[in-house]
């Protein structure tokens, strides 16, 4: 990747071209004057929630629920796509892996996936 792609990469994410998010570039403005960094642990909890989420709709699959589980997983991922499209970029944490039109199509397309899943998923009979 040259320059000029790194340059455009870290101005999307927030951080410098050398990748230090602890210091932004002031050319950037990725915190205004006014405003206060947030804390790396207050920005972790939204990827906390929906870690939590997902961990609830393994369980419920694991407990022979094949259609109720993907589509709690399918909503895990769908309130990962609606934090990463509505939160700033310094309360994303670990929800932001690319550029953001890339997170959300990949979320959004793996929780419309799930929830096919789980349309068609034979109930099985106890």
């Amino acid at each position: 990747m040259d320059d000029a792609e790194q340059a455009e990469v870290a101005e999307s994410d927030g951080k410098n071209p050398d990748g230090d998010p602890e210091k932004p570039e002031k050319a950037s403005g990725s915190v205004p004057e006014g405003r206060r960094r947030v804390p790396y642990w207050l920005s972790q909890v939204p990827y906390a929630l929906v870690l939590s989420a997902l961990a609830a709709g393994i369980v419920v699959v694991a407990a022979a629920y094949f259609k109720r589980g993907p589509a709690i997983i399918a909503g895990a991922l769908l309130l990962a796509a609606t934090f990463r499209l509505f939160l700033p970029k310094d309360w994303i944490g670990l929800l932001a892996v690319r550029r953001r039109w890339v997170d959300l199509l990949t979320l959004v397309s793996l929780a419309l996936l799930l929830i096919v899943l789980a349309w068609v998923a034979p109930q099985l009979s106890a």
